[in-house]
């Protein structure tokens, strides 16, 4: 009973976090969405400026330059007013931020699952075990080249988050236009496909 209590509780926690993260991205709260979008547009565009060393030393000063301030400025108060409210940050000093050895092997397993899945396709396209699958894989790689070429990592990664948080609100907005279109699309790529496997020997795929 207590095995099935904790899956349960770990199954809530898990929902919760991502009914959070699709808040975010859909723009649910506007300020917390903003806030959240803000500061990583902020922290990729300084690292496009400066090294990750001098972006976190900044960061950490800033973080510190706040809180000892806020510390000065309560124990100068309560002198003043002659109260005793104790460490400001005496709630946060609290609470529990240790990782449990469950949630380490629980991590740690995902982890292994993610890698483990990786290579075994990895392997696959590289020896081509189904060979229209490792063409899209040549294909794709191809557009990289030429992606790596326009565009930095940083460059990505700041196109990468302005889409997650503009594509899920766009989408939802414009759900059976956008549809529509993704679904001609599938159907000329899969009639392209269709072709390359009929004229390649091999390169149809067996029926299960």
């Amino acid at each position: 009973m207590q095995a099935t209590a904790d899956g349960t509780k770990k199954e809530c926690s898990w929902s919760s976090w991502k009914g959070q993260a699709i808040d975010l991205l859909y723009w649910r709260n506007v300020k917390q969405s903003g806030a959240v979008f803000g500061s990583m547009l902020l922290l990729l565009f300084s690292l496009t400026q400066f090294s990750v060393v001098s972006v976190g030393a900044y960061l950490a000063l800033a973080a510190l330059s706040a809180t000892i301030s806020f510390r000065i400025y309560k124990s100068v108060l309560q002198a003043v007013q002659k109260t005793d409210e104790g460490h400001p940050f005496k709630s946060y000093l609290e609470v529990e931020i240790s990782l449990s050895q469950d949630q380490i092997s629980k991590y740690a397993d995902k982890a292994l699952l993610y890698a483990n899945t990786c290579m075994k396709e990895l392997r696959r396209l590289f020896l081509v075990q189904d060979l229209i699958d490792s063409l899209k894989f040549a294909v794709l790689m191809w557009l990289l080249t030429y992606v790596g070429a326009l565009f930095n990592g940083l460059t990505l990664l700041i196109l990468a988050v302005v889409s997650m948080f503009s594509m899920p609100i766009v989408y939802e907005k414009n759900q059976a236009q956008i549809d529509q279109y993704v679904g001609l699309i599938q159907t000329q790529v899969n009639s392209v496909v269709g072709k390359i496997q009929a004229k390649i020997p091999g390169a149809k795929r067996k029926e299960e």
